[in-house]
């Protein structure tokens, strides 16, 4: 995958993995029911896919 790629996709990861850290710090609303998406585990995954991403730009960025 090539730079501008790389930075544009780990930018996407990341606001994503922002976006979910925000929406699931809310706190719980009974009146509108449970949660139905599970936004603490898309911010897991998308720190993870960030760090892998990091590195795969570290390595581009040293060869």
């Amino acid at each position: 995958m090539p730079l501008t790629l790389t930075l544009i996709v780990l930018a996407v990861v990341i606001g994503f993995g922002l976006f979910s850290g925000w929406r699931g710090a809310r706190p719980p609303d009974p009146r509108r029911g449970p949660r139905l998406v599970p936004w603490r585990f898309f911010m897991i995954v998308a720190m993870a896919v960030a760090l892998a991403l990091a590195v795969h730009l570290a390595t581009l960025l040293r060869g």
